[in-house]
């Protein structure tokens, strides 16, 4: 288990990962009021926010984008397992540091996280979504990075700008989706059912028996919510817990393709290389 912390400007940046053999806590507090968004990597790993008597949990978490006000009263909790590692980005920033962003940062928190910024109990949650492939690719890249010292910190500096970017430029977006509470529910299920069946997937239309929505929507509001296509989201996590089985659980790599549903080595070390920019044996090596 791993925690570093890295300030950029007025930011404070919260990198976590874990890779355990043993269900495992991990728990972590604030030692003053923030606001703050949380990237989730690969994982799925379970969080529970704690504060005042109350909990709140989140499952599901990968590729969440989640938004916060909390104080030194809130304790995060994740719980990690074996099948549930931790892959988590914090970017946080106190309330009186507001003003003294110098890319108008300041003024898109108050703007666009209201709520956060003038809050009404020790945690408060402010917008939540899944990140569409190229804000998801950032946060990959900071997981995967193998750069030192200098290097290092200019090249999270800039995957930090980036994600802010793609975060506010999202929460613009999301503000006109009129996807309705129930349906948004079912899409949720249906990512879901996909990531849990990478090796043999349901068709669409298992898929939108499985959930309860017509194909039409399936397909239409998928692509509206997750910002990819139902066959290009199913693609991308094979080829994300591909890398994943290689770097992390040291499977080879025809075993992380078959494991993914790849029958074809060719296939998939091209399909890989196109997403990642460098093919799976450079990850052994």
């Amino acid at each position: 288990m791993t925690r570093n912390i890295i300030d950029i400007n007025d930011f404070t940046i919260l990198v976590e990962t874990a890779n355990v053999q043993v269900p495992t806590i991990d728990a972590c507090v604030f030692n003053e009021p923030v606001i703050a968004v949380a990237f989730y990597g690969a994982g799925n790993v379970d969080l529970t926010v704690s504060f005042a008597g109350k909990e709140q949990s989140f499952s599901h978490t990968k590729g969440m984008a989640l938004s916060f006000y909390a104080d030194e009263n809130v304790k995060f909790i994740h719980h990690v397992s074996p099948s549930k590692p931790l892959e988590c980005l914090v970017v946080s920033t106190s309330i009186r540091s507001l003003d003294k962003h110098p890319n108008q940062e300041g003024e898109l928190f108050g703007e666009l996280l209201h709520q956060l910024v003038h809050p009404a109990d020790h945690f408060v949650e402010g917008p939540r979504f899944y990140m569409p492939p190229e804000m998801q690719s950032v946060v990959d890249q900071c997981f995967v990075n193998r750069y030192e010292g200098k290097a290092k910190m200019l090249f999270f500096k800039s995957q930090i700008t980036a994600l802010l970017a793609h975060y506010f430029g999202q929460l613009s977006l999301l503000s006109t989706n009129q996807i309705p509470t129930e349906e948004r529910k079912k899409l949720i299920l249906a990512k879901e059912i996909i990531s849990q069946n990478l090796e043999h997937p349901p068709s669409l239309s298992e898929l939108s028996q499985q959930i309860g929505l017509n194909t039409f929507k399936l397909k239409k509001n998928f692509k509206e919510l997750f910002g990819v296509p139902v066959f290009k989201y199913l693609q991308n996590e094979r080829l994300n817990t591909a890398q994943d089985l290689i770097r992390h659980q040291k499977m080879t790599i025809q075993e992380a393709a078959w494991h993914v549903g790849y029958d074809s080595l060719s296939s998939f070390s091209n399909a890989f290389a196109k997403k990642f920019g460098f093919r799976p044996s450079e990850i052994k090596g």
